[in-house]
């Protein structure tokens, strides 16, 4: 099972007491848990909610989970989602209820968090150093049989302080090598020899064991679908020349893994092409910005934009703020800033205006920076715009939206509030 169903945290989510620690939440509710608020099916426009408010759709994030589902089975992809996206264990486990595999991770924290909500399956896209979280993963696979963990390998060094920390360690640690983007990318081993050595010195230490190769091809330089292909064959031809050598006797499958948000139908592509190799091929994805998805950095960059015919993902965040001033016909602020907003790669989006229970588009409103608490917003002689008004935002880029809030009301599209999502950042 992919999932402890013993894990009472989900449970205590519920239980969890409403208080000034949730910004946007009715102030009358303090008090009250999280389960008997939702029981309440608040309207978030008229239940008491206070701007800033971020709300996540409900009709659109179940699509989306959906339909990551049936590409990847229709592709024949192994799913695991990147959880760094939310980490929401709620929507960790709608990830998983709708098929996938486990919840990819970054770094210890996050696997802790998982673990606390009963994931088994986690894979981590990151090399692991750190003694103290390595004896803490032994610890839960030598704990739980049922446990799978993979994380990356990219150095001799690296792999000689893992096996030092596992020493004594029960189970080995499942390991897979990255490849490197290219020259200038993130992280990964940068030459087809440096792999076979980094492989050389897994298959020496104790408290490893080699599953398979992975990497990240958003990494890839100037990315473009012929660059990013070409990355992909170089993946899958590592994976080959490993097997042909050896390096993965004893294991029952050979993981061979990629996927960020921009380029997975590259790799459904490529990863079609694997020959068979000596074992099973766990083709693994890891694309995880698509279960919020956003109004801007991956609207644009999404792979459903080249192969429409296999669906289109839907933005389901809304930030609603508030006109607070309106000094002059070209300006006017409204409540939410870098504190509310994702604005790493793209300023959010004025989309619609609410007045009086009714919604128009915001035309001629455009945000044109943030401050810490505020939104500054360029409006065109055709905005229609007073204070009080309610805006409603789009947002770019999702890594950087759950940050920012600790518990997100879920929205059906007239406004009713039916859930809250967690996130443990």
């Amino acid at each position: 099972m992919v999932l402890d169903p013993g894990s009472d945290a989900y449970t205590l989510l519920a239980e969890e007491r409403v208080d000034h620690r949730f910004k946007g939440l009715p102030p009358d509710a303090d008090g009250l848990t999280v389960g008997e608020l939702a029981a309440q099916r608040r309207n978030l426009f008229t239940g008491g909610f206070t701007t800033p408010v971020l709300a996540l759709s409900a009709e659109r994030l179940e699509h989306n989970l959906k339909l990551m589902e049936t590409y990847t089975a229709r592709h024949g992809l192994v799913f695991a989602p990147h959880g760094k996206t939310s980490m929401a264990p709620q929507l960790f486990r709608r990830q998983i209820e709708h098929g996938a595999w486990g919840i990819t991770l970054a770094v210890p924290h996050q696997v802790r968090v998982a673990r606390a909500f009963g994931v088994r399956r986690v894979f981590l896209a990151n090399e692991l150093v750190d003694p103290a979280a390595l004896r803490w993963i032994s610890g839960e696979l030598d704990a739980d049989p049922g446990f799978r963990f993979v994380c990356y390998v990219d150095s001799v060094r690296g792999v000689e302080l893992m096996d030092a920390a596992l020493a004594g360690s029960a189970r080995p640690v499942d390991v897979v090598v990255e490849l490197a983007g290219g020259e200038g990318a993130r992280t990964g081993v940068r030459t087809e020899a440096e792999c076979a050595a980094v492989a050389d010195a897994v298959a020496g230490a104790r408290g490893l064991r080699l599953v398979g190769v992975a990497g990240y091809e958003g990494e890839v330089p100037d990315a473009d679908p012929e660059r990013v292909r070409a990355w992909l064959r170089r993946l899958v031809a590592l994976a080959a020349d490993f097997d042909k050598a050896g390096r993965f006797a004893g294991v029952e499958e050979i993981v061979v893994s990629a996927g960020g948000s921009a380029w997975f139908d590259a790799v459904a592509d490529v990863f079609a092409e694997i020959p068979e190799l000596s074992l099973p091929v766990m083709k693994m994805l890891r694309s995880g910005a698509y279960v919020s998805h956003d109004d801007g950095h991956y609207r644009e960059l999404t792979p459903f934009n080249r192969v429409p015919e296999e669906g289109a993902l839907e933005p389901a965040f809304r930030l609603w703020t508030q006109v607070v001033s309106r000094p002059s016909a070209a300006q006017a602020f409204a409540n939410a800033g870098k504190r509310d907003a994702a604005y790493d790669l793209d300023l959010p989006f004025a989309q619609v205006v609410r007045r009086d229970g009714a919604e128009r588009p915001a035309d001629g409103i455009s945000v044109a920076s943030l401050s810490d608490q505020h939104a500054w917003l360029r409006t065109a002689p055709e905005a229609d715009l007073e204070v009080g008004d309610w805006l409603g935002l789009g947002l770019s880029h999702p890594c950087t939206s759950f940050d920012k809030w600790v518990l997100i009301p879920v929205a059906e599209a007239d406004g009713t509030v039916v859930d809250y999502i967690r996130t443990f950042f």
